[in-house]
């Protein structure tokens, strides 16, 4: 009988330090972020916290401390500048959006935003607080508050939304990044948990939480601290985006929106943004109960100390939220979480009036709501990989511009709490907020809208059906895809072909098989086994250990065969009916040459209308058909505007050369800025004008590289593969 042992809680913990120094620098198999690298996007995000504390505690917002209370700005005022702010943000936002995709800054994708704008976010939060608002007349103070705010927002935007973006694509895998941003988060939440009770307290001990002078001193103090971190861990961490080693092509920003406003999990996604404004009411309840409720008693020390506890909160869920994700999945937590928090509000409702039920509600709920932190940006992930996966090309800030329907949306909602706060006696002067019946009535409108905004949130994730097993299914073949034009222009790296042909040799062997039964019966006997003596103690131990093994592996091995057929459709895409016809066309459409005249192109498109779309392989031939129509009509459409002979495409050098020339005059450099603009224009002409073509010509390139799969398969056999 072999002897088995139980491991001594000093046995787990230097095995869990050994785990750890084995893999500080190396990731794990099958893993792509080592220890140290999450060790600095921790610091990376502690840093980010109490760098962007003073900047977004700035907002045009009748609940905010600094424009409100301190500065002394009404509420309908500050929704107004507010939703001028965003008008003004909306070309800049979607310049923004534009850029992240086709912009050729070194060090990656969003790193060199984070990096550039975190000095010019201290800068000028610490420059807003400093101004000397004391001597302004209301006026003067409103437009000085709009113009810093913008200012703020222009690097504060790129900052977060970059950091943002870059937690999504630290890896390609969606539980190792559940993963990674839990363990990340954790020692993240310290930033928030720290400044939540420091804040408070300190304010209490000086001038308050509505005086100026406490945003101008006590703050910075934190911002130095968080511009430091972030200038130093952000340098350690790495970008992972699975795309092939070639030169991208430029995106071009509507014909990413029109592909993005076909990608129905964006849609979900944003739905529940929109009706996010109408929940966030009941958010001021735990401050202005400290601040302003029970004759003032429980200001200053006690809030410091509520935060600090129910800051904990986030802790204990951010350690669960990877088990939780594995466990439910991400679409089935939400539903959990949202309906929790439905819960949570409602409770609120009649726990108002006991500053301790509300401490304890709002623990609860900050439980609750920080799953959502980490899943929201797991779904969002998802989303864009199954965009890539889907359009074939890999789009990140160019999902901004559609996002800018919810600020139109917002400019509308965001008058709707300003104006409850104002029907309801709260204007200029906060001090009304000291009076119990104007308070309550007011908690009480703002908890009911609240709950109603909860359970509308809620709604469009019962339509989110994008499984964890789905997205893997997804990166393996975006795996695929890097690896054919990789070899094409031999930069295929032996690692990537060994990854790449074992995920289509798994597939293989699993496609058309049947799932076998998810059987637990032998976990339940295991744990029937006997275990009144050591001895039986650890052979259950053991048969309980082997029995769940087993079974994980048959999990898996499920899971694999569903993901098998999106694999073996990859690889069969250019040999089905669909696939033939696709070919066939693109062949016809490159024979005609690059740039021409497309005849018969309403009928063409007519044609393709009508075709059948009873199957899946109809609907796809369907859709190949009307994209190919669209793209000659485009085509016609500026050979008919501009001339066949005039649409030529314009070199590399004439750019250069306008870009050298010296402008030591205003007239002679809005003479350069003129002729590039031009310059630009003519290539966009070109390349739409030639879009069939070169459409064509990329997808019989991509035939091409798939027929080469045999021989990079025995290339992979040589490595022992």
């Amino acid at each position: 009988m072999e002897n088995v042992t139980k491991p001594s809680l000093k046995e787990k913990a230097v095995n869990a330090l050994n785990t750890a120094k084995t893999y500080w620098q190396k990731p794990a198999e099958g893993k792509y972020v080592s220890y140290k690298e999450v060790a600095f996007l921790s610091g990376a995000g502690f840093g980010a916290h109490w760098l962007t504390l003073l900047a977004t505690s700035i907002s045009l917002s009748a609940t905010n401390y600094i424009v409100g209370p301190s500065i002394g700005l009404e509420p309908v005022h500050l929704q107004i500048m507010l939703n001028v702010a965003n008008i003004i943000g909306i070309p800049i936002g979607i310049f923004r959006s534009w850029y992240y995709d086709n912009h050729h800054l070194e060090g990656g994708k969003f790193l060199p935003f984070i990096n550039k704008s975190a000095l010019p976010i201290f800068l000028l939060s610490t420059l807003f607080v400093w101004l000397p608002y004391e001597y302004m007349n209301y006026i003067t103070k409103a437009v000085v508050v709009e113009v810093m705010y913008l200012a703020i927002s222009i690097s504060l935007s790129f900052y977060t939304e970059s950091y943002s973006y870059f937690q999504q694509i630290i890896t390609p895998d969606s539980q190792e990044r559940s993963n990674v941003m839990s363990i990340s988060q954790i020692v993240y939440s310290l930033a928030p948990t720290i400044s939540n009770a420091a804040l408070p307290a300190l304010a209490g001990m000086t001038w308050g939480r509505d005086n100026i002078w406490t945003y101008r001193v006590i703050y910075p103090c934190f911002t130095v601290i968080g511009l430091i971190m972030s200038l130093v861990f952000f340098r350690k961490v790495k970008e992972r985006l699975i795309l092939p080693k070639v030169k991208p092509e430029p995106v071009r920003m509507f014909d990413a929106i029109r592909e993005v406003a076909k990608n129905k999990y964006y849609w979900m996604i944003q739905a529940a943004a929109w009706i996010v404004f109408l929940e966030s009411g009941y958010g001021v309840i735990l401050t202005w109960s400290f601040n302003y409720g029970f004759d003032g008693k429980y200001a200053g020390a006690p809030e410091g100390v509520a935060s600090l506890v129910i800051g904990n909160a986030a802790l204990w869920s951010m350690m669960a939220c990877p088990f939780a994700i594995k466990k439910f999945g991400k679409r089935n937590l939400l539903i959990i979480i949202n309906g929790f928090n439905v819960l949570a509000i409602a409770a609120l409702y009649f726990a108002y009036h006991n500053i301790w039920l509300i401490c304890i509600i709002t623990y609860l709920n900050t439980f609750i709501s920080t799953f959502w932190n980490i899943v929201q940006h797991n779904i969002s992930a998802d989303m864009r990989d199954y965009h890539q996966w889907k359009t074939g090309v890999r789009v990140d800030g160019l999902f901004g511009p559609l996002g800018m329907i919810g600020t139109v949306i917002g400019l509308f909602t965001g008058m709707f709490y300003p104006y409850i706060y104002e029907s309801m006696g709260l204007k200029g002067d906060y001090s009304v907020l000291y009076d119990d019946a104007i308070r309550n009535n007011l908690f009480e409108t703002l908890i009911f809208w609240s709950a109603i905004g909860a359970v509308l949130n809620l709604l469009p994730f019962f339509f989110y059906n994008l499984t964890e097993n789905k997205h893997k299914g997804y990166v393996e073949v975006l795996k695929i895809r890097a690896m054919f034009i990789n070899n094409s222009v031999n930069k295929l790296e032996d690692s990537e072909l060994v990854d790449a042909v074992r995920i289509i040799r798994t597939a293989r062997e699993l496609y058309g098989k049947q799932k076998l039964p998810e059987d637990k019966s032998a976990i339940k006997a295991a744990k029937r086994m006997p275990k009144k003596t050591e001895e039986e103690k650890l052979l259950r131990m053991k048969a309980i250990a082997e029995a769940k093994a087993e079974y994980n592996n048959l999990v898996e091995r499920n899971l694999a065969t569903e993901r098998a057929g999106i694999v073996v459709e990859e690889l069969e895409k250019f040999t089905t009916k669909a696939g033939l016809i696709r070919i066939s066309e693109a062949e016809k459409t490159v024979a005609e040459g690059k740039l021409c005249f497309y005849k018969n192109v309403s009928q063409e498109m007519a044609r393709a209308k009508s075709l059948p779309k009873s199957t899946s392989q109809e609907k796809e031939i369907r859709a190949d058909a009307i994209k190919l129509a669209k793209l000659k009509k485009q085509a016609n459409r500026l050979i008919e505007r501009f001339g066949i002979e005039n649409i030529v495409l314009p070199s590399e050098s004439v750019k250069e050369e306008i870009q050298s020339r010296e402008t030591p005059t205003f007239a002679e450099a809005m003479k350069v800025r003129k002729e590039l603009r031009e310059w630009a224009k003519a290539v966009s002409i070109y390349e739409r004008a030639t879009k069939p073509y070169t459409e064509s010509e990329l997808l019989l390139s991509q035939a091409k590289d798939y027929t080469h799969l045999e021989e990079l398969e025995m290339r992979a056999a040589a490595l022992g593969v």
